[in-house]
């Protein structure tokens, strides 16, 4: 009888520096990624002569919340946080809305010309908005709208117009997105209904949507941080004071001559809370919306 020798097990001993080298270089990304935040949170907490004597990077001697309820009311937090929930809402649901109808067409419904479709959506995000801006300024100032939705009787200066951007530009990706998830849905699913006399609307609505959350609630909290954080569309845009989102209000928190920013850091703080909470709500779902369907072509 003869034996045979096996080969010998990888040697641990090659593994374990490279996975020590790798976990360095993610603890390093890290906190290169979290250092700003936590000099701003730290920075927040001290008053502005300690930091004036003392430095940034020195040891503290008395931490403070008086200028989180200095930056609440002095920046009119709550007003410009209702300003930008009307623009957020809004432009979240309709985005996710209508890119899921698009997608379930291109990934479910045999129509003509639907891969070149999908190319000409996700070419659309190569494009820099900032090409844009003078032209949609132009637009904006002579497109006429009833007195009931805008106080400027056009698009300019008014929520809907601020509405309309974000959905335009963040469409194209939602599209690309939603029609790869569908593509990972088994067919058979969508032929049963069919076969069963399910219409359009009855495998979209009741079939498709229901197995797309995850991928919904990964593109919502996308969607959700990137038009919450937005101060470009609305500093061109708008020019009332009191209908710009809650980005433009940490303007309020600087001094002709002097600003402090400890204060400063203490509303930024504040500003970026709501995107933080909605993110831990959402993270599970988020991670699993990027990975499910990423490997399928």
């Amino acid at each position: 009888m003869t034996v045979t020798a096996s080969a010998p097990p990888p040697s641990s001993r090659r593994v374990r520096p490279l996975r020590v080298l790798l976990h360095v270089f993610l603890t390093l990304v890290a906190l290169g990624w979290l250092l700003p935040l936590a000099l701003a949170v730290y920075a927040s907490l001290r008053p502005y002569d300690e930091t004036a004597r003392l430095g940034y990077f020195s040891l503290p001697e008395r931490l403070t919340l008086d200028y989180y309820t200095q930056a609440w009311s002095q920046a009119e937090l709550p007003r410009y946080y209702l300003n930008t929930l009307i623009i957020v809402i809004p432009g979240v649901v309709l985005t996710l809305l209508l890119a899921s109808f698009t997608a379930f067409a291109i990934a479910r419904l045999r129509i003509p010309g639907r891969r070149t479709l999908l190319i000409v959506f996700t070419a659309g995000n190569l494009l820099p908005p900032q090409v844009l801006i003078t032209p949609l300024y132009t637009v904006y100032t002579m497109v006429p709208l009833p007195a009931w939705l805008s106080d400027s009787m056009s698009l300019y200066d008014s929520y809907l117009g601020l509405i309309l951007v974000h959905v335009a530009f963040q469409f194209g990706f939602c599209v690309f997105v939603m029609a790869n998830f569908m593509r990972t849905i088994p067919e058979e699913i969508n032929e049963a209904a069919l076969v069963d006399g399910a219409g359009v609307w009855k495998r979209y609505w009741r079939l498709t949507m229901p197995l797309c959350r995850p991928v919904l609630a990964a593109l919502g909290t996308l969607q959700f941080t990137w038009m919450y954080n937005d101060f470009l569309w609305a500093l061109v845009l708008m020019s009332s004071g009191d209908k710009l989102p809650v980005t433009s209000a940490l303007n309020n928190l600087r001094g002709q001559f002097f600003t402090d920013y400890n204060l400063l850091a203490a509303g930024s703080m504040l500003v970026a809370l709501p995107t933080l909470i909605v993110f831990q709500l959402l993270h599970k779902q988020f991670v699993a919306g990027l990975t499910l369907g990423s490997t399928k072509g």
